[in-house]
């Protein structure tokens, strides 16, 4: 690919969309925007200086500006999507996308940027319509009696995926709840460490391990004590999560005096969760599993 060389030898920001797809796609297909950058860094191999470059007048950083223009044309052209809470994703198109495409999007980035341009200004030009009637309704009778009763398709969907897919889901979670650095291992078998993340609390950050359960049933206490033992040397900050429950000897050892305590997320609270930052869950006028985004994982 050509480059378009610019302040302190930078390349203008067509020439990071590849390397910043290519970045979230090593972080599992998911990234906050500090670790797609230091991932891209360390894949382009930038100099110091060019690390350092900055805008005169603005003082930005020139190499994180432009990897933010890279990041708005995929999110135009269909190949990365952000959440809310700064976390950017991988896309169906995102997954298959090839570096050869990026030529051809770079045109696409300009026709729907002038598509959305002429839309705007033949919106300001037209009357304001009144408003037709009032709010619809929220929800429909079933739903007002059972708000949960989108919950089991869900737990359905999420026991059929494949271990490795439902760590990167976990993966995903915890991003959007603020972790950082959230890694998956790829440990297996009972009493492994599926993945590690950093959360950051003030001034203060600590490493947490996380194990992913697929169960339909109760997850026993000797699953806690395992995940424990997995920790000993490493941490002393654990979470458990499953799609199914917990026994109550297993929410016991949890908190045991003299252990370090295990925070557990049950089936019931992971889709509260998935709802809460808009994972394959869809809220609208009613609630709705929203399976396609799970076979992105």
């Amino acid at each position: 690919m050509k480059q378009g060389i610019a302040d302190h030898g930078i390349p203008n920001y067509r020439h990071f969309m590849w390397p910043v797809l290519r970045a979230v796609r090593e972080l599992d297909g998911s990234a906050r925007i500090s670790e797609i950058v230091e991932k891209v860094i360390e894949n382009e191999g930038f100099t110091e200086e060019q690390r350092a470059g900055q805008y005169e007048l603005s003082g930005g950083s020139i190499l994180e500006d432009r990897m933010g223009f890279a990041r708005s044309a995929l999110k135009t052209i269909g190949a990365l999507d952000n959440s809310e809470r700064g976390v950017w994703s991988l896309t169906r198109r995102g997954h298959t996308a090839t570096e050869e495409q990026i030529l051809d999007w770079n045109k696409e980035v300009e026709r729907e940027r002038a598509r959305r341009k002429k839309a705007d200004d033949e919106a300001e030009a037209l009357p304001d319509e009144e408003d037709a009637g009032g709010p619809e309704d929220l929800s429909d009778g079933e739903d007002a009696d059972d708000p949960d009763r989108w919950k089991p398709d869900l737990l359905k969907r999420l026991q059929a995926m494949p271990p490795d897919a439902f760590e990167r889901l976990a993966q995903r979670l915890l991003r959007e709840a603020g972790f950082h650095n959230v890694e998956v291992l790829g440990k297996t078998g009972d009493g492994g460490i599926d993945g590690v993340g950093v959360y950051r609390l003030s001034l203060v950050s600590f490493p947490t391990y996380f194990q992913c359960k697929r169960y339909r049933g109760a997850v026993p206490s000797k699953e806690v004590r395992d995940f424990r033992g997995a920790m000993a040397g490493r941490g002393d900050k654990g979470l458990l999560i499953t799609t199914g429950s917990f026994t109550r000897g297993a929410r016991k050892e949890a908190t045991r005096d003299g252990a370090p305590p295990i925070d557990l997320v049950n089936g019931d609270d992971l889709c509260d969760l998935l709802k809460e930052y808009r994972l394959g869950v869809e809220v609208r006028q009613v609630i709705r599993v929203a399976p396609e985004f799970f076979d992105q994982f």
